[in-house]
């Protein structure tokens, strides 16, 4: 947990679960790899005709799941080398800051701008990290703001007002 009600999330923790996380996701990812080509690669599975297709059906899981273990592999490693700065004000908002946003409604989430693996949620509750990038469209709009910075978030067919409560 990084978070509960009392405390905020500890970057260098938050950055060990994230290495950890991806290592494991990783790991999964690669044991269904090797069942899809040993799948794809069995003797059982050998097309008998044209419309037999389970081989060429597990060749391409298995291409698609060895891409994934690539796009992986790579967010281990920056994540493995990026070095964790503290919020400049005079900079503004750049990658390996953690930053705690509030909607209109007084709902807080804090985000992890991270070189990679967007999406990526670490802990629970209160205590809940959502890594974003700078490729996404809040990740876009949060590079050089500023704390008590608004921003303006198209969400589906409406928009969300956010204010930046905090960066760290």
């Amino acid at each position: 947990m990084f978070l509960n009600s009392a405390a905020e999330p500890d970057k260098r923790t938050l950055l060990n679960a994230i290495v950890e996380r991806l290592d494991v996701d990783l790991d999964m990812i690669r044991r269904a790899a090797q069942t899809a080509y040993e799948a794809a690669t069995a003797e059982e599975n050998i097309a008998e005709n044209k419309y037999d297709t389970l081989s060429l059906e597990a060749s391409y899981l298995a291409t698609g799941q060895a891409r994934r273990m690539e796009e992986i592999r790579q967010a281990r490693s920056a994540y493995q080398q990026l070095s964790l700065r503290d919020y400049d004000a005079q900079r503004g908002i750049q990658v390996s800051n953690l930053v705690l946003l509030e909607d209109q409604d007084g709902r807080r989430q804090w985000l992890f701008l991270g070189p990679e693996a967007a999406g990526l949620k670490i802990g629970e509750g209160d205590g809940l990290v959502t890594v974003i990038t700078p490729r996404s469209p809040l990740g876009q709009q949060l590079l050089g703001k500023l704390e008590e910075d608004e921003l303006d978030l198209a969400v589906g067919n409406g928009r969300q007002a956010l204010v930046i409560i905090s960066v760290k």
